[in-house]
Order: C-alpha cells, then sequence, then structure tokens
C-alpha cells in the first residue's frame, strides 16, 4: 500500500458532529465508489480521491499525541476517510489506533459504511467501559439492489444492518446514519419507512437523516456521470431544479420530515443530533456514577 506523509493524526473539533473533541483520518482516499461522495469535492483537495493511501507512521504519530493530550475527549474516526477500507483487513491501521485509545482512555465516536468494523467489538467495549462510544453506520437504502448501484464497492446493507445488530447485541451504542437522501432515487416514504423499520428491528438505538445531498466542485460532475450511466435523463432533471445549488434538498421535504419523526417515534428511535449525544454521553456517566 502506498504511504503519504503526515505531520498529525489527531485534530481539534469543534463539537457539532457528534460531540467529538478530536477527529481523525487514518487513510487518505477512499475506494467505496459511492456516487454522492462529499469527499470527492475539489475543496478537499484530495488527489486520486479514488486510491487508498495510508498516512506514514500513522499509530507512532498518534500514540504521540495521544500521550500528551490532557483531555480524554471524543475522538471522530472515518468522516473523511472509511477507516475499515478493503485493506485495513489486512494492514490493522484501525485497529491498531483503537488500541492506542483505549489504552489512554479515549472515547470515540466512529462511521463507517463496512461490515469489518464487527472485528473489532472486543476493542469497542473496552473503549466504552472507560469513556464515551458511539459507532455509525452509514446505510442509505433498504434495498440491497439499490445500494450496489449508488454504493457499488461497499457490503450492501443487509449487511451492514446485520452489522449493527450484532454491535447492538454487544452492547454498544450504535446507529444508522441515513446520509445522504438522494433525490427522485433514495427519497420515497416507502424506503424511509423501511429504513426507520430496519433501524429499529437490528437494535440501533438512533438513525440520523439529513434530508437532501450536498453537490460542489467535481463532486457534482462526478455524480452527475453516475446518474448518466444508471438512471438516464435523470441528470438533466437535477440540472433543471437545482443549477449550481450546493444543497440540493428533496421535493416535498417538509412532509418527508414530519414522517420520518413519525416512525422514529413509532419505533423508539432517536433522531435529533442533540438528543443522540446526550444519550450516549449520558449512559457512560450514568455508568460512572453507579461505581458510586
Amino acid at each position: 500500500m502506498r504511504e503519504v506523509e503526515a505531520k498529525s493524526i489527531l485534530a481539534t473539533s469543534n463539537g457539532m458532529w457528534f460531540g467529538m473533541d478530536y477527529n481523525m483520518n487514518l487513510y487518505r482516499g477512499c475506494c467505496h465508489g459511492c456516487i454522492y461522495c462529499d469527499s470527492r469535492s475539489d475543496c478537499y483537495q484530495v488527489e486520486d480521491f479514488d486510491s487508498v493511501r495510508v498516512k506514514k507512521d500513522a499509530l507512532k504519530i498518534l500514540n504521540r499525541e495521544l500521550s500528551s493530550k490532557r483531555k480524554k475527549g471524543v475522538i471522530g474516526i472515518g468522516a473523511m476517510s472509511d477507516s475499515y477500507n478493503p485493506f485495513e483487513k489486512e494492514e490493522e491501521v484501525t485497529r491498531g489506533a483503537l488500541k492506542l485509545i483505549e489504552h489512554y482512555g479515549f472515547g470515540i465516536s466512529l462511521e463507517t459504511k463496512s461490515d469489518l468494523i464487527i472485528r473489532d467489538i472486543d476493542l469497542f467495549k473496552k473503549i466504552q467501559a472507560k469513556n464515551n462510544l458511539i459507532l455509525k453506520m452509514t446505510i442509505t437504502c433498504a434495498e440491497d439492489a439499490l445500494s450496489k448501484i449508488i454504493e457499488p464497492n461497499v457490503c450492501v446493507s443487509s449487511k451492514r444492518f446485520e452489522a449493527i445488530k450484532q454491535l447492538s447485541e454487544a452492547g454498544l451504542f450504535c446507529g444508522v446514519l441515513l446520509t445522504p437522501v438522494l433525490p427522485y432515487i433514495t427519497d420515497s416514504l416507502e424506503n424511509m419507512r423501511a429504513m426507520v423499520k430496519k433501524s429499529a428491528e437490528n437494535g440501533a438505538k438512533f438513525i440520523l437523516s439529513m434530508y437532501g445531498v450536498t453537490l460542489r466542485a467535481n463532486q457534482r460532475e462526478y455524480y452527475y456521470e453516475q446518474l448518466d450511466k444508471h438512471f438516464p435523463n435523470l441528470s438533466f432533471h437535477y440540472r433543471q431544479v437545482y443549477r449550481n445549488n450546493y444543497v440540493c434538498n428533496i421535493p416535498d421535504q417538509k412532509r418527508w420530515i414530519r414522517e420520518f419523526e413519525q416512525e422514529c417515534k413509532k419505533y423508539g428511535l432517536l433522531y435529533k443530533m442533540n438528543d443522540i449525544v446526550k444519550a450516549y454521553k449520558k449512559e457512560k456517566d450514568i455508568k460512572q456514577l453507579s461505581l458510586f
């Protein structure tokens, strides 16, 4: 595997995304091939995005940085590049990072689209025993056939739901990211209802959604190329409706949100960011208090 130079691994976070104190990406680039990926955008300056490279001496640098931090906060993992890419199975860089995180007593907020995450259940349990932990599986549609089109190089939705089930049965705080919602592709009420139901059935504690997709330079062009390939004439419709908008909201957004919230309440799932953060951090605080 190719390496890229890295001076640091941890970056300070503003806490807006799931209450993270730090952010970390061990790899650069992603080979999942998701047609909508925001990380492909020019603003992130990731050359050769579809090629995965590991950061040189990532664990050595991370060890140094963790040992010097006074605040044992929550570390965000996998926002720009999925830490469970196919190479991780052999490289075990993510597993090595989790061992360091557990050793130094930090928490994690991890997101992925890979069922390889279940390999590290043993480490997640140790981390959760010491600090806050939240695991997020991105799943955009209930049907495997459609997921294979819009996320071609990652395991299908049913396998991701199965991973959620195993994480939940292990006592880990986990849930689903229904993000993005693609206008005219995954925005049907039927898909939304199925997503909420499957999330609940497989033990998710929450499902968080955004109600559209973001498109900007380079990402937009790639997305439209994929629409032309798999959904003929749809890119033309996007151009007519959204033009060069960064945020492309789904049609009839208000009804979709209203029914989404109703479904979440029906199955007892959290769906607001603040409530989710309070829940996963509160659970750890309650466990700590119970010791005294």
